[in-house]
């Protein structure tokens, strides 16, 4: 993880954050994006495509996985892409004939969405804003999703995830995918390294780095898989599935920890399938 240039990378690891350190996380995740967001169109951009839904590394695409709903579910269907980074499954979707609008709380990650607009001459309406605070009326979608979007980059996912159910309308589906909570107890490495454990599954503090000022220049929490299913059943919603992609045969891409060595052995994605009660 490289950390924005706007302040010299002091210190990093798993701490726990002080209600100044927890309340300065959004902003951190925020300035992060806007910083490396070019880098990571470069580096992550052709295998996410410009206009597909890709649930994570291990490269499951909503096209085969329909966990939005059956083959024409979306046409008609007001769709919402939290976290949306270069929109690529908000532009996915209305290629599958949905109405749908993307947000995410970086400006760098917006513009890299233009980018793609012109790159296929398909545009989706763009939103700058924070995941727990949406600009929408209640009741204003049928589906929303998140691929990797928001959630990691809060200490109150829980915010998130109530927030997503004023917005959506009864019956509405909310699905989002985050690093499997089993892969916190290992190293992030690609290789060897990354297969023994070092961590609890249960030690809870996020992962940070900190700037010379002792600010927070990036963070990423970790929540069990129980935490997980608290948060959205107290939100309201029923969990209809938990989709643990596996490392499909010849897929050898490499993105950060995730490896087709450690994706034979140990889940990287986990992707929940809820709907409003």
């Amino acid at each position: 993880m490289t950390a924005p240039e706007r302040e010299h990378l002091a210190d990093a690891g798993y701490r726990r954050l002080d209600p100044r350190g927890s309340a300065q996380a959004g902003g951190a995740s925020r300035a992060w994006w806007d910083a490396n967001a070019r880098e990571y169109e470069s580096e992550h951009g052709a295998f996410l495509g410009d206009a597909d839904l890709c649930w994570g590394p291990e490269g499951l695409r909503e096209q085969d996985a329909r966990l939005l709903g059956p083959a024409g579910a979306l046409r008609g269907a007001r769709v919402l892409e939290i976290g949306c980074g270069a929109a690529q499954g908000a532009r996915w979707a209305a290629g599958a004939g949905a109405s749908a609008v993307g947000t995410d709380v970086s400006a760098g990650m917006l513009d890299a969405a233009r980018r793609a607009d012109d790159r296929t001459g398909t545009s989706v309406p763009l939103v700058q804003a924070d995941a727990r605070a949406l600009p929408f009326a209640a009741g204003s979608f049928d589906v929303a999703f998140t691929a990797y979007g928001a959630i990691p980059f809060v200490p109150d996912a829980d915010a998130i995830h109530r927030e997503v159910a004023r917005v959506l309308r009864d019956g509405g589906r909310w699905v989002f995918s985050v690093t499997h909570p089993v892969r916190w107890a290992f190293p992030d490495d690609p290789g060897p390294g990354g297969l023994t454990v070092t961590r609890s599954y249960f030690d809870r503090r996020p992962y940070v780095e900190l700037g010379d000022s002792g600010d927070v220049l990036y963070a990423e929490f970790h929540r069990t898989l129980g935490d997980h299913v608290r948060d959205v059943v107290g939100a309201g919603f029923r969990l209809l599935d938990l989709v643990e992609p596996e490392w499909p045969d010849g897929h050898d891409e490499v993105w950060g920890g995730w490896s087709a060595e450690r994706g034979a052995v140990l889940p990287g994605t986990a992707i929940f399938v809820c709907e409003l009660r």
